[in-house]
């Protein structure tokens, strides 16, 4: 996939986003949560989220995708560098689902190596300060043959404001090549629709 941009910006052209804090943050959060179920069910029908599965949701936000992992049975760790939606998440999981929430960042992951068999980040990767920091610590934090997800919106070159916040079809087929020069395996761009929603995947496998 391609698209005709001279100057095309990088995978984490948001990187120097401010975050989420304080009200406006948990309001942001919970705005969040509203639709988030279609893209975390894409998320565990593209990496086959089973009970036998330790999934890292990179970015979390509110914990929706975490909470649906764990409704499939997995261990699940949520990750996020903002104190507000970790708050936010542990208050929206009933307490009989058990999840572990960790406030860290795509380039530095409390977690132990090859501990983990999935990892995903959904719509956030666009945020990510440091892409090859963060693809080494997928690859330190998976099992080998670990799966590697990420799902952003499909937008178009040129966009700006909140439009911009996603991937051009060129922003996709960068990160599957940066995911290639890191370890991964089987790198591959899917284009996904789940109602009037355009979104790009990059799904590859830790070597």
């Amino acid at each position: 996939m391609s698209d005709p941009t001279s100057t095309p910006l990088p995978p984490n052209h948001h990187r120097d986003y401010p975050g989420f804090a304080g009200i406006t943050g948990a309001i942001a959060g919970l705005t969040m949560v509203l639709g988030a179920g279609p893209v975390a069910r894409l998320a565990i029908n593209l990496t086959a989220v089973s009970d036998d599965d330790h999934v890292v949701d990179v970015g979390c936000g509110p914990g929706s995708a975490a909470r649906a992992a764990a409704r499939q049975g997995a261990a699940v760790t949520g990750v996020d560098p903002a104190p507000v939606m970790l708050k936010l998440a542990r208050s929206l999981t009933p307490r009989a689902v058990s999840i572990t929430w960790s406030e860290g960042t795509a380039e530095a992951l409390s977690l132990a190596d090859h501990s983990a068999t999935v990892l995903w980040s959904l719509k956030t990767v666009h945020h990510w300060s440091d892409l090859d920091a963060g693809l080494a610590e997928a690859h330190r934090v998976l099992v080998p043959g670990g799966r590697l997800l990420a799902i952003e919106r499909h937008t178009k070159p040129g966009a700006t404001g909140l439009a911009s916040h996603g991937w051009t079809e060129t922003q996709a087929d960068a990160f599957a090549d940066r995911c290639r020069t890191s370890g991964f395996t089987n790198s591959r761009v899917q284009a996904q629709s789940i109602g009037p929603k355009h979104l790009l995947t990059v799904q590859a496998e830790s070597g």
